[in-house]
């Protein structure tokens, strides 16, 4: 169950005390507060957790400081979408960008930052598109022990002070240790703070609960979580949960694709299918990765290739986010360098989805013209 309390309520205040001790005294059942501090609101919940099915809407609504309450069921208790009018938000704001379950964003960009010339390339092809958000690579785990495992913490300052330059707000960038955390938040205040960070938990630590735990504690950040391969989405969708249960839930789910060879000759099976499945079950907005995947530049018959494809499948599906790579040379890119899109290929990718989000909406809008 999920307590609402009315906006801006103070916990100094004598009613939000009174309410505590009440619910201190529930018997079977503990309670945690998670506040959400915004520019002009601060929200607060408060999560009831034990055996809550005894008690009453009504009796619960009538505490103090209380505006409304949710009972929740067992599945993705925070993160989910719940009966009994659960009309929490489905977006978040981060750095003056929208996320949420109504927009769409792209974050192309290099899968590994390399050299700083071809970091510059990429954020000034994306300002003069107009994009304000890209993908950067620091720290990139590898299968094979030997591979490039990223810069790390050193191209930070130089990568972060570009992206302030061309007035990108937020790099998607993944981490593999909560050590960086703390080496990201040194680098954006070394630096002034000239853009936004968005943790990016890969499909390789999904089910690393420890790093989720610590990640969720944070809530400076926004997280993207990768869905896991091997794993089920209810599996998948639970590790997000698990952030959220710690207080983080500016989260975006990502579907990359799952890792088995019924998907050949593509490099995963592409599962952009359960794009509104996801936001069916919950409130989170959805990302799609056609990069990794296809992991190919395949093209068809008549000349598009497969990226575009499936991008234009997840997108008139209804996601809300594209994390696609790209890089000046691809032939030199130090990670996925096969799957990257040229840089002369951005303003036709951008139009292609934006055609498909077209798509979408008129769907959406047809949808509602024959609902009732």
């Amino acid at each position: 169950m999920i307590l609402l309390l009315e906006p801006n309520t103070d916990p100094s205040s004598i009613d939000y005390n009174i309410l505590i001790e009440q619910l201190t005294r529930l018997p079977g059942v503990t309670h945690r507060v998670h506040r959400e501090i915004g520019t002009e609101i601060t929200v607060t919940e408060i999560y009831l957790i034990g055996n809550t099915g005894t008690l009453s809407l009504e009796d619960m609504e009538a505490l103090p400081c209380v505006e409304r309450v949710v009972r929740v069921s067992e599945a993705y208790r925070i993160l989910g979408r719940h009966k009994h009018g659960d009309d929490r938000p489905a977006h978040f704001e981060y750095n003056g960008v929208r996320f949420g379950q109504d927009t769409l964003h792209v974050f192309a960009g290099l899968c590994a930052v390399d050299v700083p010339e071809h970091v510059e390339q990429m954020m000034k092809a994306l300002q003069e598109h107009g994009q304000v958000c890209t993908r950067m690579g620091a720290y990139k785990p590898r299968t094979n022990p030997y591979a490039f495992q990223g810069h790390g913490a050193k191209c930070l300052p130089w990568v972060f002070e570009l992206a302030g330059k061309y007035g990108i707000k937020v790099i998607a960038m993944e981490i593999t240790h909560e050590s960086h955390v703390e080496e990201i938040r040194q680098a954006l205040r070394q630096t002034g703070n000239p853009t936004g960070v968005m943790l990016q938990i890969g499909t390789r630590n999904t089910q690393n609960f420890e790093l989720l735990k610590q990640v969720g504690k944070q809530q400076e950040f926004p997280v993207l979580l990768k869905r896991g391969f091997g794993i089920t989405l209810d599996e998948s969708l639970n590790a997000a949960e698990y952030l959220a249960s710690e207080g983080n839930r500016k989260v975006i789910f990502c579907l990359r694709g799952m890792k088995t060879n019924m998907g050949d000759p593509h490099r995963n099976f592409v599962d952009f299918a359960h794009v509104p499945a996801v936001k069916r079950l919950t409130r989170m907005p959805v990302c799609i990765d056609p990069s990794h995947s296809v992991g190919t530049r395949a093209v068809d018959p008549q000349g598009v290739l497969d990226v575009f494809h499936v991008t234009t499948q997840g997108v008139i599906a209804g996601a809300n986010m594209v994390l696609v790579d790209f890089h000046p040379n691809p032939a030199k890119a130090l990670v996925d360098g096969p799957q990257a899109l040229l840089m002369k290929e951005l303003p036709h990718f951008l139009e292609d989805a934006a055609l498909a989000r077209e798509a979408y909406l008129k769907r959406q809008a047809l949808a509602q013209k024959y609902r009732h």
